[in-house]
């Protein structure tokens, strides 16, 4: 968003990161073995394409230096305000602005606010009983304890879905021993990593449109697996019974494959892929736990089976609070209307980034735009478009504020919940795609290019606008 704010002309804005440093995910992720599973060369913006990455899924070091180089050729850090969070959003309907207010107690006036916080940035750790009585060391891995060496310790990971995923292989051979608790199983799938050769990085460096082509080819197979995700799809099945190939290939006991079989349709859940997680579970110091947790010990984890395995180190691999969008910032729209009161049943947004009553208050990565295939990057370029026009269309009619109207708002989400119930997340699985009620609140139900369409050109008609006044010719942008 700073990026092309930037390529625009407008200058006047301000990024604020409650974080030392720019990255998101890839800076607070920093577990061994944390990798992307899109495809580097599409999970990169068509703007600043890189020739240099060393494999196909890079790992988090080599994405963050994207992105912090990104920063710098961009010249984004002079509008960053780093370790500064914001925890109050209020919309002052006198002056048309919005008031931030951060969490030192500083107030700034701003024009237009995009959040940009994400749907997978506040780690989530279950109420276990027990918990405070538990002598070890405990983490979560997305706040992953370096100082903390675990070498030759008995180890507990609650949770195996994607970061599970790929630490588990990284620090099962240095352990005494490793406990996997495992609360339902994971459609997994092998993946090839070999790295690029020099030859490879000089023709995508020195051959005009070899990177897009690549790019190009990585975003159709990425739509396809949009059609495995339909309810009864042919695809889903055929993709299941590769998955179970691959299971089958790496567990010999059927026990074992038993409780690695997923008893949901293929998509309902996150699909993953790993080369050696299935591997690595049969390694002798290793145990797969599928009953589930009772309490926590002083020394360790009870099941409900009456096990009590010790652990000196307990890491917690269980997900983000990906349904309360927004939060915990308190936001306060026209009308003193409240985001947690508009979002009672779950949260919904036109286009999954503006809602009725919080007018130039912009989200990107907001309600139904996650992805079950594809990349979302390529989501994140579509809403910054949009919201540039948005922009743009202000200027042009020097009106203060736009708000999208509620009877666009409740006709898209109609059809947003609609589609929804074509698709494999509105199976009997539980996800972290829906919220409490059994609301699919994170994806997206058609495919990325239906999207693009959507938001190619706004449909102005959907909003309303404040009267002409003296706007500013260039807004003051909150990121």
């Amino acid at each position: 968003m700073g990026a092309k704010l930037k390529q625009a002309g407008i200058d006047s804005f301000t990024i604020y990161e409650k974080s030392e440093g720019v990255g998101g995910t890839w800076h607070d992720n920093t577990y061994p073995g944390a990798c992307c599973d899109v495809p580097s060369h599409f999970y990169s913006f068509s703007f600043a394409l890189n020739s240099e990455w060393s494999q196909p899924f890079s790992r988090q070091p080599e994405i963050l230096a994207y992105f912090e180089n990104l920063a710098a050729e961009h010249e984004l850090v002079p509008h960053i305000r780093f370790n500064t969070e914001i925890t109050a959003l209020s919309f002052d309907e006198a002056a048309n602005v919005w008031q931030l207010t951060t969490k030192d107690g500083e107030t700034a006036q701003v024009d237009m606010v995009v959040s940009c916080l994400g749907q997978l940035n506040r780690p989530s750790v279950p109420d276990f009983p027990g918990m405070e009585t538990f002598k070890g060391t405990t983490f979560h891995s997305a706040r992953w304890n370096h100082e903390h060496d675990i070498s030759g310790e008995r180890v507990a990971v609650v949770g195996n879905a994607a970061s599970a995923l790929q630490f588990i292989p990284e620090i099962a051979p240095n352990l005494a021993h490793l406990d996997v608790h495992q609360r339902s199983a994971n459609w997994v799938f092998p993946r090839k990593n070999e790295p690029y050769s020099n030859r490879r990085k000089w023709i995508y460096r020195n051959i005009p449109g070899v990177m897009k082509v690549q790019r190009a080819l990585v975003y159709f197979l990425g739509e396809a697996v949009y059609f495995a995700l339909r309810q009864g799809s042919r695809l889903g099945n055929r993709m299941q019974k590769t998955g179970k190939k691959h299971l089958a290939a790496q567990v010999k006991s059927e026990t074992m494959r038993a409780e690695l079989t997923p008893d949901y349709p293929i998509g309902c859940k996150r699909i993953l892929a790993s080369p050696n997680y299935y591997r690595t579970l049969t390694q002798e110091n290793v145990s797969l736990v599928t009953s589930p947790i009772e309490r926590f010990t002083e020394t360790g984890i009870l099941t409900k089976d009456g096990r009590c395995e010790p652990a000196d180190t307990i890491i917690f691999a269980t997900g983000f609070d990906s349904t309360h969008f927004l939060a915990p910032i308190e936001v306060t729209g026209r009308a003193g209307r409240r985001i947690e009161d508009a979002w009672k049943d779950g949260a919904e947004a036109y286009l999954g980034m503006t809602v009725p009553g919080f007018p130039n208050l912009f989200m990107l990565y907001g309600p139904n735009t996650n992805l079950g295939s594809n990349s979302i990057l390529f989501m994140i370029e579509c809403q910054v478009a949009y919201i540039l026009r948005c922009l743009e269309e202000l200027k042009s009619r020097g009106t203060s504020w736009l708000d999208v109207r509620s009877d666009s708002m409740e006709e898209y989400n109609n059809w947003v919940q609609e589609s929804m119930g074509e698709m494999v997340w509105a199976s009997d699985c539980q996800s972290w795609y829906k919220n409490e009620s059994g609301k699919v609140t994170n994806n997206w139900p058609r495919t990325t290019l239906r999207y693009w369409r959507k938001t190619a050109r706004p449909e102005f008609a959907h909003y309303e606008f404040s009267e002409a006044s003296s706007a500013r010719n260039t807004a003051n942008v909150s990121l």
